[in-house]
């Protein structure tokens, strides 16, 4: 055994207890809330940077957004720069009756995992991070900057405006992001394909005030009617979304069992898979649309009356290949094609729009993470998969750095749970993670 492996499993102990204190900050950048513990969050892996051992690290901010923490560790010469990306803040808790622990954000240990909002995503990666710097005792054998991000669960909206202001002071030869999952927890993976994400508000207008549906319902619509019927256009019989225009990927080779897509995803026993084609077709290299939220009266307080406007919120996932602008484009067209008895449809984009990316994963800087991965699992080779969700701005990491090799790696298991209740991080996979990590920094030596 490596002493780069020994290193990393002696960390592992303050590497949990510092796992759990970020876990305690509440770090919700979503707007209307305290960001108070945002701030706290970003000072604390601030002084965790700086207790490692960092040349350098500040606080950066773009357009008012919250702040990002940068560190440096400069490179030996002739040495490579690696650039490690994760966030430090995390989603809302969502409904505390559904967690089994009645505190979130105290970590609780279960059967092999840990248990907290955040624990996997992404405080793992922030800590996979710091635990391979701690391996090398603050030296590692390359040049190493990290960027540990503050907004990401809230959109990430001032961060490519910070990648382009620091462009200069982020530059690196391999950016690592450690924000995906693996495929299972004894098979390590690199993600390389992510689908993008595109968000509409579709509001339907049939009248111009509410009217009473006994003296008028029969010949005169109803706006939430006229919607239900404009969201059932957006998808075939078979489930397969049907607006001309958006781009199907290529399929990967890697299939899912039906019934552990079934356990994991809490699928009830009489419902049915929607779609065609292979499930990890369906999971990663398709368009998908999901009615997220509708503004209508409430059943139990809704009047006998024809409502005269309804809107929806509709989100579109972007599969590789595809772009943002062009999906855009192309829902619109097929909202506005598909108004029912001529009822007046606007569309309006939330927020800024996502790219999908694929990634050529084939070069020195892969075969040294596969290599590393592999040591790391006892000798299970990585394989490739796609991810369903969006990081959108890894394509801004492809554009603004097109020469340095790009490693989307991960934290999480098909058990994690991200973004809902009783989220949770494998034990024994995180410490794979952190050694692969460490491992890696040393294959990357020239």
């Amino acid at each position: 055994m490596s002493d780069v492996v020994n290193a990393v499993r002696a960390a592992m102990p303050a590497v949990r207890a510092d796992l759990e204190a970020l876990v305690k900050i509440p770090a919700i950048a979503f707007e209307g809330l305290d960001h108070e513990p945002v701030r706290q969050g970003a000072n604390a892996v601030q002084r965790l940077l700086d207790e490692a051992g960092a040349a350098e690290t500040r606080q950066l901010s773009h357009g008012g957004g919250q702040p990002s923490v940068y560190a440096h560790f400069p490179a030996p010469a002739g040495q490579p720069t690696v650039l490690l990306y994760a966030h430090q803040d995390v989603q809302p808790v969502g409904d505390l009756a559904k967690w089994d622990q009645p505190d979130p954000f105290t970590v609780v240990e279960r059967d092999g995992r840990l248990y907290g909002r955040g624990v996997a995503d992404d405080k793992a990666g922030v800590m996979a991070h710091i635990a391979a710097l701690r391996a090398f005792g603050g030296k590692p054998p390359v040049g190493v900057k990290l960027l540990i991000e503050g907004e990401e669960e809230f959109g990430s909206p001032t961060l490519e405006g910070l990648l382009r202001e620091h462009q200069g002071l982020l530059t690196a030869d391999v950016v690592v992001i450690a924000d995906s999952w693996n495929w299972r927890t004894e098979v390590p993976s690199l993600t390389t394909t992510l689908r993008g994400v595109i968000n509409v508000y579709v509001e339907v207008a049939v009248l111009k005030g509410a009217v009473h549906s006994g003296l008028f319902g029969g010949p005169v619509p109803d706006a939430l009617t006229a919607l239900a019927r404009l969201i059932a256009t957006l998808h075939d019989d078979n489930g397969d979304v049907a607006v001309a225009g958006l781009v199907t990927g290529r399929s990967s080779d890697l299939d899912y069992d039906e019934a552990a897509l079934r356990a994991e995803s809490g699928m009830l026993p009489g419902a049915e898979f929607i779609g065609t084609g292979r499930l990890t077709e369906r999971l990663w290299s398709k368009p998908t649309a999901t009615v997220l939220g509708i503004d209508a009266p409430g059943a139990a307080e809704s009047a006998n009356a024809l409502q005269p406007r309804a809107r929806a919120k509709v989100s579109f996932r972007l599969a590789a290949g595809d772009s943002a602008a062009n999906a855009l484009k192309a829902v619109k067209e097929h909202l506005r094609a598909n108004a029912p008895w001529g009822a007046e449809v606007t569309v309006t984009p939330e927020g800024g729009l996502g790219d999908p990316c694929s990634i050529d994963a084939t070069g020195p800087s892969y075969d040294a993470a596969r290599a590393a991965f592999a040591e790391a699992w006892d000798g299970t080779e990585p394989v490739e998969i796609g991810v369903g969700g969006s990081i959108p701005m890894i394509a801004t990491f492809q554009e603004l750095f097109p020469e340095a090799a790009i490693l989307v790696t991960g934290v999480e298991d098909q058990y994690s749970n991200p973004h809902g209740p009783n989220e949770s991080l494998h034990i024994e996979m995180f410490e794979r993670v952190c050694v692969a990590e460490a491992l890696l920094l040393e294959k990357l030596k020239r």
